[in-house]
């Protein structure tokens, strides 16, 4: 390719990181940035993504900070669900709820249902009694909400 604008970068750093390569995902997101090309939204989605996959709870902090403070970005519920997948996935748990309870906008079902796991994952019953709730009042007539409780 010649010459690469936005959206070639984004679906590049984007398909990396959603097929476990996200190192390469991020030594393109800096390739972009040497290259000239301001990131978006969909590109910090992608590095989120990657740093979800790869583990670096740091480096998804940082990348998260950078998004809001460096690139004036405002960051989408799907940040923040890349936030909440990644914190528990490092033992990180009572951060993740924390960061939903600052979030701007209501959590969804998927970001709810992101926290039952890990609370359960993790074997927090106290946490995962008030994600539960928090579930429920997003989707009361779900049936299968009661049931993320029981080991499977």
């Amino acid at each position: 390719m010649k010459t690469k604008d936005l959206i070639s970068w984004n679906t590049l750093i984007g398909g990396l990181a959603m097929h476990g390569r996200g190192v390469d995902a991020l030594n393109l997101f800096i390739r972009m940035k040497n290259a000239g090309q301001k990131p978006d939204g969909i590109t910090f989605l992608g590095i989120l993504c990657a740093c979800t996959h790869m583990g670096p709870v740091e480096d998804g902090l940082a990348y998260f900070q950078s998004m809001v403070h460096d690139n004036s970005i405002v960051p989408q519920i799907e940040h923040y669900g890349c936030m909440v997948d990644l914190l528990p996935r490092a033992g990180r748990l009572e951060q993740a709820m924390y960061f939903v309870s600052k979030m701007p906008m209501e959590p969804d079902v998927v970001i709810g249902a992101g926290l039952l796991r890990a609370c359960r994952t993790h074997k927090n019953v106290e946490l995962a009694e008030v994600a539960l709730q928090r579930l429920i009042e997003l989707e009361p007539k779900n049936p299968a909400n009661y049931g993320k409780m029981w080991p499977g």
